[in-house]
């Protein structure tokens, strides 16, 4: 989850207009993944799972 909070927050203060698109991108992907792994760590302690 740290990782998540830091990924989030270092996107937040950058200015995408200064990004290469490619790095944006595997930024954006990135997060989306950690994001995913966080919903089934979520998953997996509360006993929810997603149908």
């Amino acid at each position: 989850m740290r990782e998540l909070s830091a990924a989030i927050d270092h996107l937040a203060i950058e200015d995408v207009s200064e990004i290469p698109r490619t790095e944006l991108t595997a930024q954006l992907i990135e997060l989306h993944w950690q994001m995913a792994r966080l919903q089934a760590q979520i998953g997996r302690r509360t006993g929810v799972r997603l149908l």
